[in-house]
């Protein structure tokens, strides 16, 4: 019918959301192909090279020939012409092509139920809230990603105590023994993902993690029909110190995990070394849903391959605080009942 075709995370296939044509990816790729060797030419190629000298840059819509002007760093986008999905090609050549990506598995329709559910069961969250926010935005994009492949050398020692108290004739005993625990050893890391985009909030992307990287496929620009896309402009440089960061707290926490059967453990001295290690480059596929409630914007991220939703939600000051004035009478009456159970017992 002449729509363009998107990519359909339900049948991993090309499909026309006006006529529902479906297409293997080779064959739209091939397709494809041919449109972009009949439209190269001259006035394209200075289009482009006028817009570069700025911060931003010019491309054609292939579906009707629009002009669209877009940040350096943008991978896909709408043509506010025609509504059409452009996948900027030039951002993914050479070496700014992704090593490999992840393509989306869940749809818009599952990324709004996921928001409605995660609106439920939030006792402080305010009634009005799910009746007044709209969701102003939602979009899937493809998110760049380095992803790290690191070994770690620990080496770590703990200052560790046992106590033990007891009752002999009327007199308490404690006894306190210390201990000098210390571990060491290798740990090897694969696939630590940091994000490549200084847009996306950090913690945010983390928050939707894991990705199962066994579903990663080699880059094919097929996978960004329909959905929108960035290239990293923070190279793997810049978001290693990440990527050793969350790896060094790992480490941490796993060896500290090991010393067990005492009553308190304190680490005293921590060696963290990072050795060797590969990076590569990969989009990974999110949905980006905005809303505004009473002028504050909030926003919420959803693994586009597992349906992992997070986001914040407001809180209901009124009812987070009659919650807390019943805990407390709840407690305060549990307390004198114990008192006079012990009191009527003789204890």
């Amino acid at each position: 019918c002449g729509g363009a075709m998107e990519f359909d995370s339900k049948t991993q296939k090309m499909k026309c959301p006006y006529c529902d044509t479906v297409a293997d990816l080779s064959d739209f790729e091939e397709t494809q192909s041919e449109k972009t060797a009949s439209k190269e030419g001259a006035e394209q190629g200075e289009t482009q090279e006028a817009a570069e000298e700025g911060a931003m840059m010019l491309y054609v819509c292939e579906s009707c020939g629009g002009e669209i002007l877009a940040d350096k760093t943008t991978g896909a986008t709408s043509c506010p012409y025609c509504g059409n999905k452009v996948v900027m090609k030039g951002q993914f050549d050479g070496a700014l092509r992704p090593d490999y990506i992840i393509p989306f598995k869940k749809d818009k329709k599952q990324a709004k139920e996921a928001y409605r559910k995660h609106l439920e069961g939030k006792k402080f969250l305010p009634g009005v809230f799910k009746q007044q926010n709209h969701i102003d935005e939602i979009k899937g994009v493809y998110v760049p990603f380095w992803v790290f492949d690191l070994k770690a050398k620990a080496d770590f020692s703990y200052h560790a105590e046992k106590t033990r108290v007891w009752v002999s004739n009327d007199i308490e005993y404690t006894e306190h023994e210390n201990f000098e625990v210390k571990r060491a050893g290798t740990v090897e890391f694969e696939k630590v993902p940091a994000d490549g985009s200084k847009k996306m909030d950090d913690t945010l992307m983390e928050s939707v993690e894991p990705y199962d990287f066994k579903e990663a496929v080699p880059f094919r620009m097929a996978y960004m029909a329909g959905y929108l896309a960035d290239r990293y402009d923070a190279d793997s440089e810049e978001s290693a110190p990440r990527a050793n960061e969350r790896v060094k707290k790992s480490v941490e926490r796993a060896f500290e995990e090991t010393v067990t059967g005492y009553t308190t453990v304190a680490a005293e001295n921590s060696s963290v070394q990072l050795h060797g290690g590969s990076v590569r480059y990969a989009l990974l596929p999110v949905w980006i849903l905005n809303t505004t409630w009473e002028g504050k914007k909030y926003l919420f991220a959803m693994n586009g391959q597992t349906g992992k939703f997070v986001g914040d939600l407001p809180a209901d000051k009124n009812a987070a605080r009659r919650m807390t004035i019943k805990l407390t009478v709840i407690f305060t009456m549990i307390f004198y009942i114990l008192r006079l159970i012990l009191w009527m017992f003789g204890v």
